[in-house]
């Protein structure tokens, strides 16, 4: 179980890499294309990481779902942190709608927007990181 624990943190911790990177990208994105700059390549990365942390998201879902049956933990800590990842996919989603408007060229919302949109990953985290880790209750 410990392998599968194992896989379970490195497909996390890849997810969480394009959770963190992919909104920077939203952010370059607005500031270069307001301020006239080509930014056709900024689509092609966002695209391709997109697709990328997704996999891991996957991975990290499947690894932890394998976890939970495994140990048939059902700790009121781990309903709180399941709650949070649920956000957390919630979150993910609301990267592929800013991405389907990036390639449709539609506007994003604007650059301070996009960078307090970029740390809604980060309060979703750290709850679920203390929970998995301390199991208060």
């Amino acid at each position: 179980m410990l392998w599968v624990k194992a896989l379970h943190l490195i497909a996390v911790i890849a997810w969480l890499a394009g959770l963190f990177y992919l909104p920077r990208i939203f952010v370059h994105y607005a500031e270069g294309r307001a301020q006239g700059e080509d930014v056709r390549r900024l689509v092609v990365m966002a695209r391709r990481l997109y697709g990328f942390m997704t996999l891991m998201a996957l991975f990290a879902l499947g690894f932890g779902l394998w976890l939970w049956l495994g140990f048939h933990d059902d700790g009121l800590w781990l309903m709180i942190k399941l709650a949070f990842v649920v956000a957390l996919i919630g979150y993910h989603v609301s990267c592929r709608a800013l991405l389907r408007r990036l390639i449709e060229q539609r506007p994003l919302p604007g650059p301070l927007a996009l960078r307090l949109f970029n740390e809604g990953s980060l309060l979703l985290v750290v709850p679920i990181i203390l929970l998995a880790v301390a199991k208060p209750f």
